[in-house]
């Protein structure tokens, strides 16, 4: 377990993962987005390929986050429309595999939340982005071990990335919105 004697720790009276290595559980967590159709709805969708490490430090400000999530694995259950966010228009899969999030600094907000902001690369592009990180607890599955769960939000331009395809419409304003929101629901475990 490397090297954790104990996969949790005390930390101002909050029981939180040990200091190490802890990775993500693909089959437990989910990396969401939406954005605005037609001005008035959003669509939804996932990101069903990734993985990644959350190495925590003594202080949570010492703690850092390294995802690679594969791009062909988006979907928002309409085939059309993920081919279309697959296509040079949106992602570009076929000239780029996968987007990735480095973390570059971590701040604590409150007793359990943080704002870790770091470079995302879409499309060869790299941008800073914010997430604002809520710690949600730790659990003992009936199966043994720990897993800690973390949820975070972000809002991303996407045109910022290159990804600037966009229809207008005859009543005004756009078919796609610019901004997305990313909604993110992490469970991680201890690294082996």
């Amino acid at each position: 377990m490397n090297q954790m004697t104990k996969p949790l720790r005390n930390l101002d009276g909050i029981e939180v993962p040990a200091v190490g290595i802890w990775k993500l559980d693909p089959a437990h967590s989910v990396l969401s987005f939406s954005a605005r159709h037609l001005m008035v709805a959003k669509v939804r969708g996932q990101f069903d390929r990734f993985q990644g490490t959350v190495t925590i430090g003594d202080r949570p400000e010492d703690t850092s986050i390294d995802v690679t999530i594969e791009a062909a694995g988006i979907t928002t259950n309409q085939e059309q429309r993920d081919e279309h966010l697959r296509s040079a228009d949106f992602l570009d899969v076929e000239r780029y595999r996968s987007l990735t999030f480095r973390s570059t600094s971590t701040e604590r907000s409150g007793d359990r939340t943080l704002r870790v902001t770091g470079d995302l690369t879409i499309r060869d592009t790299t941008r800073p982005v914010t997430l604002d990180v809520t710690y949600e607890g730790a659990a003992s599955p009936p199966w043994g071990g720990v897993a800690a769960g973390f949820s975070a939000v972000a809002e991303l331009d996407r045109e910022e990335f290159g990804m600037t395809w966009n229809q207008a419409l005859e009543a005004g304003g756009f078919l796609v919105g610019k901004k997305v929101r990313i909604e993110i629901e992490a469970e991680l475990v201890p690294s082996e």
